[in-house]
């Protein structure tokens, strides 16, 4: 059976033991410290000079990125405008073109309409002219066999002229009348 330790045996008083672990601790403190710590901390320094770097690169990436996207979206506003423009000129250009289209188009009709008009009142002139000319014909027939004599044209120009006029007059009276 065991023996309680006597009191000789103090846990809080060191013996060979504790010194010679305690050197040996010492010894692997030193050796850690001379020979590992200095090139673990360079290693350690080198990453965070790595990273540092690599974190100012992003950074740096980041604002040229937000500064592309700037003038990517400053240049698409610039082109958006420009469409805009080149929209409203070609709109104005198709509307003036539109309009003097249907400028020379009233022009032609009016002028188209104009001609019809000269050229109905030149039929119709020369309708009246050889109407009259028949009619004055036919009153000379129709007064030759009433008379029963030969009437002189020349001396009777006046009496048919007279007559002519007032066929024009009549004529051209009820035909004003009717144009639209």
């Amino acid at each position: 059976m065991y023996v309680l330790a006597s009191s000789s045996s103090n846990f809080l008083v060191p013996d060979g033991t504790f010194i010679a672990e305690f050197i040996a601790f010492l010894i692997i403190v030193g050796v850690i410290a001379k020979w590992i710590l200095p090139p673990l901390n360079k290693a350690m320094q080198a990453r965070q000079e790595e990273i540092r770097t690599s974190l100012e690169a992003a950074e740096t990436a980041r604002a040229e990125a937000a500064e592309a996207s700037t003038q990517r979206q400053e240049t698409l506003d610039e082109a958006r405008r420009q469409a805009r423009e080149i929209v409203a000129a070609a709109n104005k250009a198709a509307e003036r073109i539109n309009a003097q289209a249907e400028e020379r188009g009233r022009l032609e009709y009016d002028r188209l309409v104009a001609r019809a008009e000269a050229e109905i009142v030149s039929a119709r002139q020369r309708a009246v002219d050889e109407v009259s000319s028949k009619v004055g014909a036919l009153v000379i027939s129709v007064a030759r066999q009433v008379i029963g004599r030969e009437i002189d044209e020349a001396s009777h120009r006046a009496l048919i002229d007279e007559a002519v006029a007032a066929l024009r007059g009549s004529v051209g009276t009820s035909s004003s009348g009717s144009q639209v």
